[in-house]
């Protein structure tokens, strides 16, 4: 070997080091005789450095899986002995192996064995065995290599080709028919044992156990094992980490006999289904035992034991109520209590122990809705059960306990069908246990509990139940109280206040009909959250700019859905903005003078958050309650006025431009035509220094314009129509690096954005927009459509070119087109159409690509229709002719494009096209 390469192999060696250890294994994966130099190496132990140990079991790794079929069956009996050897030579190192070397050497034994069980070595596992007989060393390598077989087998995190698939079936048939009986004693004398001596081992064990048990004869464990495990897990109860191995092995065993079960009860052979019923029910007791443990991992371990035992509890219900009545009981309160907070939860500052109990809890609510499918009667009363006792002393009552009081409540909303109490009645003598729950939550003072956890519940709670308060909307002022005072709000910590920020937008947001008395103070005891705070004031705002949105469409939602006037709501509306519009306009000064590149983001942010605001109260509206039907266009059009301006600053443009250009957005869509006469100035601000990104953004907004206000902004578009295509142009002409993907992907968006400014054009009815251009223009325009049909391998973008010429060649095929449209039809978009399916990069076979032809079939038939005659004789005579396409072929075409039935034209263009491709 290269020993100046294994230098390299040494986590510490330098760069250089490592590069020429690097290139030495690639040296020797492709050299005819690597391998066996690595083999020589593990059987005659000649290197005692574990990473040159680990580097040769890399080589002969990628031997056995990449190049084994080239070995001569000498070599392959080498590598077989080679390995057994070095097992053997294990069994007498008084230190054993490293985990990372001995998890390399169960992969390449594993990677051997997928290779040769099958045909050169039936007797791999008997090998192996009678090797390692009970020397602990060789017991753990054992089952290291039984799990690598398992992994190679079954891992469903591994795809598989169809072939691996069909393979890996028949390793496992043959297995269970030559060996398994034989592992399982094996695995019999190794807890025995090991019981009381090696607990290490004997979690292994119960890990391979809990990993075969999917997959092989249960009888075998239940007979032989079985007594035995549960032996060990009284002697190891106190052992977490026995017991996690233990619960996914009890899991596995529940999963495999309630999967049998199933199997039985569908096939009818009722005898053998009761005979694993019982089984299985004698597995309840454990599983409830494992379910409640302190450590979630172990009880995590076995839910998917119980989540299936309830399904079947659900079958009988209605026969065995009574005896599966305590079981449920059983099960829900282990629930309950699983689903409590530690002491040592750190809700402040979350991280992964916290993040795993998130997702145990995700668990644990699965089986609460499958406790819901079997008795939702039970559930109700044992969650109303916990829920009143802890909530009539919340006051003395740990945090956890009060917080899972009230999850539980939340957790009923999608637990419970509708039928059983999922809604709220304005009959008293009606109400369900849901609407008693409620009443006793907003009325127990719970929510000034002091803990984060409690408080959160709570308005999750609230606003998951709003339907309660339509009916009993007394306790409406007590529930908003609590939002906006320091339980909510002004709470202490900044997640319950950001959170508090949205459940409130969508508490008053869902009962506005029920908020009219409330408006006004509400607006008063909000408005110091709605300040704005500039860069320079040091104030620490309550709430951050993304919860202020929230604040302000919560305001805008109070102003619109109110029973007031028009003119009270205009009132309003103006004290809500006005603060906003004074301070953009000091704040703008400001950015226009400010000299530090921070101080000029800062409040460039500032100003950004002040559009955005304004912006999101407009959210309010709708079709019902318009802008002009509440009598607030005015304030929004000086919101305008205010905001337009800012456009023309040189400073932070792209932050600027972004917030007035969505608020532009939201205004057309609000307002009607009194929008318009801002769109010039502002389209011509934000086409100044134009990049492809400023584009590809400001395109959809003229889009939205032309689409909405069609033949009303057409002395607009016909005026700005070349400026916008030219700053077009200019990006799209700019040279860039070859290599420059980013650069290469921003030009491709823009020019599907140019074209589907096109298609809005000509869709919208405002063809004269381009018509009405200089000659030389309209030309242009119409090669750029061409040439995006033909030239450009985006099918996206040439879909919408095609559109857009068949929506040209229906407005202007005609005698009332553009003089020399009907040449240019000739010239250039009948080649089109033939053109780009005949490249020989066109896939006719992709779904896209026919898509694409489809929408050529209009722009073929509207020429038809108007050319007639003329049309077929210039395709039969001139123009097919000149593709060199075949008579025959050319006949077909015209009397096809002839049919009255689109269908048939359609069904032969792609045909056409595979025997017209030269």
């Amino acid at each position: 070997m290269d020993e100046q390469a294994l230098l390299g192999l040494n986590p510490n060696a330098d760069a250089d080091f490592r590069q020429r250890a690097l290139a030495y294994f690639e040296q020797l994966k492709i050299s005819q005789d690597g391998w066996q130099v690595c083999a020589k190496a593990l059987a005659q132990r000649i290197y005692s450095d574990d990473h040159i140990k680990f580097f040769c079991f890399q080589v002969l790794e990628h031997q056995i899986k990449f190049k084994y079929s080239e070995l001569t069956e000498v070599q392959q009996q080498l590598i077989r002995e080679t390995l057994i050897t070095w097992l053997q030579a294990q069994m007498l190192n008084p230190q054993p192996e490293k985990t990372f070397i001995r998890n390399k050497a169960a992969q390449v034994f594993a990677l051997l064995f997928v290779t040769e069980y099958l045909t050169k070595w039936p007797k791999f596992f008997f090998d192996i065995l009678s090797v390692v007989d009970l020397n602990p060393q060789g017991v753990d390598l054992y089952l290291r290599i039984l799990m690598a077989v398992d992994a190679e087998l079954v891992d469903r995190d591994v795809v598989h080709t169809s072939e691996e698939a069909r393979r890996n079936t028949l390793l496992k048939d043959t297995m269970r028919e030559q060996c398994i009986p034989s592992l399982v004693e094996s695995w019999y004398q190794i807890l025995q044992t090991y019981q009381y001596t090696n607990a290490e081992l004997t979690c292994q064990c119960l890990e391979v156990v809990g990993a075969y048990v999917s997959w092989i004869d249960l009888s075998l464990i239940t007979n032989m094992l079985l007594p035995h495990i549960m032996m060990l897990f009284f002697l190891q109860e106190d052992d977490v980490d026995f017991l996690a191995r233990f619960s996914k092995l009890v899991n596995g065993m529940g999963q495999a006999l309630i999967t049998s079960w199933t199997k039985l009860v569908k096939s009818c052979d009722m005898k053998s289904a009761q005979d694993t019923l019982q089984a299985i029910e004698a597995k309840v007791a454990l599983m409830l035992q494992l379910l409640i443990h302190e450590d979630d991992d172990i009880s995590s371990n076995i839910i998917g034991f119980c989540y299936d035992y309830l399904h079947i509890l659900k079958q009988y219900w209605n026969r065995l109520v009574f005896i599966i009545f305590s079981l449920l009981q059983a099960i829900m309160l282990a629930v309950m209590k699983k689903l409590t907070y530690d002491e040592e939860y750190n809700f402040e500052n979350e991280g992964e122990d916290e993040a795993m109990f998130v997702e145990y809890r995700k668990q644990l609510k699965l089986l609460l809705d499958r406790l819901a499918q079997v008795s939702p009667e039970l559930l109700l009363a044992s969650v109303r059960r916990v829920f009143n006792t802890t909530l009539q002393n919340w006051q003395a009552t740990r945090f956890m306990e009060v917080e899972v009081a009230i999850r539980l409540l939340y957790m009923l909303a999608e637990a419970l069908p509708v039928s059983h109490g999922a809604h709220f009645s304005g009959d008293v003598s009606k109400a369900s246990a849901l609407q008693d729950m409620m009443r006793t939550l907003v009325t127990s003072g719970v929510s000034a509990y002091q803990h984060t956890s409690v408080t959160l519940e709570f308005f999750e709670t609230v606003v998951r139940y709003e339907k309660f308060f339509t009916v009993e909307p007394q306790y409406i002022p007590n529930v908003l109280m609590a939002f906006l005072d320091h339980r909510g709000l002004r709470h202490t910590s900044p997640k319950v206040r950001s959170r508090t920020a949205y459940l409130f937008s969508r508490f008053v947001k869902s009962l506005n009909k029920q908020m009219n008395p409330f408006i006004e103070d509400v607006l008063n005891r909000i408005q110091d959250l709605l300040e704005l705070s500039p860069p320079e004031n040091g104030y620490q705002a309550l709430l951050s700019s993304d919860d202020q949105l929230f604040i302000y469409e919560t305001a805008g939602v109070l102003i619109v859905n109110s029973e007031y006037s028009g003119e009270r709501k205009q009132v309003l509306m103006r004290n809500l903005l006005t603060p906003l519009m004074e301070k953009f306009k000091v704040l703008l000064e400001k950015l226009m003078m400010a000299q530090d590149d921070d101080r000029q983001m800062a409040l460039a942010d500032c100003l950004n958050h002040a559009v955005g605001f304004a912006s999101r109260t407009s959210k309010a509206f709708s079709n019902k309650q318009t802008v002009k039907q509440c009598g607030c266009s005015e304030v929004y059009l000086d919101c305008l006025q205010t905001f337009l301006p800012a456009l023309s600053c040189p400073l932070q443009k792209e932050v600027i431009r972004s917030g007035v250009r969505t608020f532009l957005h939201r205004m057309i869509i609000c307002l009607e035509e009194e929008v318009l006469p801002f769109i010039p100035s502002a389209s011509e601000h934000m086409l100044k220094d134009c990049e492809a990104k400023d584009l590809q953004e400001f395109i959809p907004l003229i889009n939205q314009i032309t689409a909405k206000f069609k033949t009303h902004v057409s002395p607009f578009l016909q005026q700005m129509f070349m400026p916008l295509l030219h700053a077009i142009f200019e990006v799209l002409l700019r040279p860039a690096e070859e290599n420059d993907q980013s650069a290469a992907l921003e030009k491709q968006m823009l020019r599907r954005s140019y074209f589907a400014f096109l298609q809005t054009v000509t869709g919208s009815g405002m063809s004269e927009v381009i018509a009405n251009q200089d000659a030389e223009n309209v030309e242009r325009v119409l090669f750029t459509i061409i040439q995006g049909a033909v030239d450009y391998p985006d099918p996206i973008a040439q879909k919408t070119c095609f559109i857009i010429l068949s929506k040209l060649v229906e407005l202007w095929g005609g005698k009332d087109g553009p003089v020399g449209f009907a040449d240019f039809v000739y010239k250039h978009i009948v080649p089109a159409c033939f053109l780009a399916p005949l490249k020989q990069t066109f896939d006719l076979a992709d779904a896209q690509t026919v898509t694409f032809v489809s929408s050529k079939i209009v722009v073929w038939y509207l020429f038809f229709f108007f050319q007639g005659p003329e049309c077929i004789h210039y395709l039969q005579q001139e123009y097919l002719p000149s593709l060199q396409v075949a008579p025959d072929i050319i006949r077909e075409f015209c009397q096809a494009l002839q049919q009255p039935d689109a269908k048939v034209f359609k069904n032969y263009l792609k045909v056409f096209f595979q025997r017209a491709k030269p």
